[in-house]
């Protein structure tokens, strides 16, 4: 761990993203938005000429072209805001985006309404017709499930230009918690200093140093609730946001707008949260061993990422990629070829941290542009780990863009996009398992994995809980002050960590502010947990099932949002409706505890 972050500027261009290969210069990008209005200008002459087949199938490709220009003037101007969150010029760039799109969507709305008053039986008929139309069959059918929530032309248009309007509650936590929360340092035993920032706050809690990860730890809480009434504003905020946009649309509550809107029934979510309480001593059982292996008489949550293993391996950038390509070779060769050329000769990744990056890691892109990645890359398990995470992301990208037709299938949401990247991981830890006999690194591994169950399968799903809970107040017309929201926080995560763990309510239950990204987007975190299900369920069959079942996984991959979520992933070969791969899931969870236990009991008795 180095004590000091590089500036922007002072990185080598081989580890940051080429966004130039989007477009060569900022002249370029303003050419884009000036095309891109233009094309809206023309596709706003449509309004109530949606009659024939000939004017609809041009409507429609006008408005793909708007919104391909728009997804790429957001990849170009949008995400530098995220690699320097005080980049004023970026900041301002990634609002006037929020402001293209408010304008796009609000253009744009008179067509639902009109195809709807054209009729889908009339729809069919043109589409059997016209092969332009025929591309847009599966859209067609989806707006026809969803037809009783779209509301006329007027009311359409005042929804889409409240977006950018909503957005800002987001936006404000956002530039809160990456822009301006300035964090003092943690201090380690030795007395030596090292940065906390968004970027490194994961790196830093997982080190050996127990002194250094609680000052870290304590030092990123407490910040946090200094601004924590602002935060709860925006929260609540957002919230509120949430319930307008379901009660406009005629849903029951912003539950059911989230799910039915995504065609995912409510069982599948309420499945999960059962499940997961279900399976709680599981977790208990974990944070028993934790304490045990680390020798302390009380575990903390500053504890959670304490390394086990003695000794680490550094895993430089390069080798963690190789590692990633050994992982998924099941998926044939292309998959891998594609995957290396990204991440070593395209730039696809945003590699390294520095001053005023944002935390965590995401993959972003749009078609017709690479699958960007940004991270803060840890030459370790964890590094790795994150790496074929947003690699499954991109992937995902890269097949559905190459091989669907239109921008609308070419968006599969957050359900199936979680399947990806957790795969990723089940696949390359698997591989490491089998190749590594190393026990210290076998310790790490698994380590690693509980690490990332920890986030997915008990974080998210605490998440949820508290998700619903506070659109349920909301609803009934209750205020959401700090004090509650952390009381709530905290309350779900001691349940969560039973006896074995000492939550100090404070730090603990300030936990929803550090999410400003998952928890202003209605009910976003519970896919986390039905993705690495599904991810545990696919990769058990690609490695141990039917022949074919990896090109199964690529059908899937390559399906994109051209059919409906439960369906894509029967296609890969797991059904979501049943709480069967949860169940399955928790078993894998349980599994790891096993096989840590007799790690480190073997340890023991090697050192006894």
């Amino acid at each position: 761990m180095t004590s000091a972050l590089s500036k922007r500027n002072e990185l080598p261009e081989k580890y940051t993203w080429n966004l130039l290969s989007v477009y060569p210069d900022d002249d370029a990008w303003e050419e884009a938005i000036a095309t891109m209005l233009a094309r809206l200008d023309r596709a706003v002459e449509y309004r109530g000429k949606l009659n024939s087949p000939a004017n609809l199938a041009d409507f429609l490709a006008l408005s793909e072209e708007i919104y391909q220009l728009l997804g790429r003037i957001y990849v170009y101007g949008g995400l530098p805001s995220n690699t320097d969150t005080n980049d004023q010029k970026a900041l301002a760039n990634m609002d006037r985006i929020r402001g293209l799109f408010g304008r796009a969507l609000a253009g744009l709305a008179f067509a639902q309404p009109e195809l709807i008053a054209i009729g889908f039986e009339t729809l069919r008929t043109w589409m059997a017709g016209d092969e332009r139309l025929a591309l847009y069959a599966h859209q067609f059918d989806r707006l026809e499930r969803q037809q009783e929530h779209v509301r006329s032309g007027e009311v359409e248009e005042i929804l889409g230009m409240v977006t950018d309007v909503f957005a800002t509650m987001n936006a404000t936590h956002e530039v809160l918690a990456n822009g301006e929360l300035v964090f003092d340092p943690a201090a380690g035993r030795d007395g030596a200093t090292y940065p906390v920032t968004q970027s490194t706050i994961r790196a830093v809690l997982g080190h050996p140093d127990r002194a250094l990860r609680r000052s870290s730890y304590e030092h990123y809480a407490d910040t946090h609730l200094a601004y924590k009434n602002t935060m709860a504003n925006a929260l609540s905020a957002g919230v509120k946001a949430d319930v307008f946009m379901a009660r406009a649309r005629g849903y029951a509550d912003s539950l059911e707008a989230a799910l039915k809107s995504n065609f995912i029934p409510a069982a599948v979510f309420h499945n999960l949260l059962d499940t997961f309480q279900k399976n709680l001593p599981t977790w208990h059982r974990y944070w028993a061993l934790r304490r045990q292996a680390l020798g302390v008489e009380q575990l903390f949550e500053y504890d959670l990422k304490a390394p086990l293993s003695r000794g680490t391996r550094e895993i430089p950038y390069e080798q963690g990629v190789d590692m990633i390509a050994a992982g998924m070779a099941p998926l044939g060769t292309e998959y891998v070829s594609i995957l290396r050329r990204g991440c070593l000769e395209e730039r696809w990744v945003d590699v390294l941290p520095n001053e005023g990056k944002r935390m965590g890691a995401f993959s972003s892109g749009s078609k017709g542009t690479h699958p960007f990645i940004m991270m803060s890359y840890t030459p370790d398990l964890q590094g790795v780990s994150t790496l074929a995470h947003e690699l499954g992301h991109s992937m995902h990208s890269y097949y559905t863009n190459r091989e669907q037709p239109i921008m609308s299938y070419t968006e599969y949401g957050l359900f199936a996009a979680e399947v990806a990247s957790n795969f990723n991981q089940a696949l390359v830890r698997a591989h490491l398992l089998e190749t590594e006999p190393d026990p210290e690194f076998q310790i790490a591994l698994i380590e690693e994995a509980m690490s990332n169950f920890h986030r997915y399968f008990f974080i998210m799903p605490t998440l949820a809980r508290f998700e619903l809970e506070i659109h349920r107040r909301v609803e009934q017309g209750q205020a959401l002050p700090a004090g509650d929201l952390i009381k709530l926080m905290a309350d779900l995560f001691g349940e969560g960590y039973g006896s074995e763990l000492v939550v100090d309510e404070e730090r603990v239950g300030i936990t929803w502010a550090e999410f400003h990204t998952h928890l202003y987007s209605n009910f976003y975190v519970y896919q986390y947990a039905t993705g690495i299900s599904a991810a545990h369920a696919l990769a058990d069959r690609v490695l141990h099932g039917p022949a074919g079942a990896a090109d199964d996984y690529l059908a899937f991959l390559k399906a994109g949002g051209s059919r409906y979520p439960l369906e894509v992933l029967q296609l890969a070969g797991v059904d979501m409706a049943s709480p069967e791969p949860v169940e399955k899931t928790f078993a894998v969870l349980a599994s790891y505890v096993d096989r840590l236990a007799d790690l480190l009991a073997r340890r023991g008795a090697d050192h006894s």
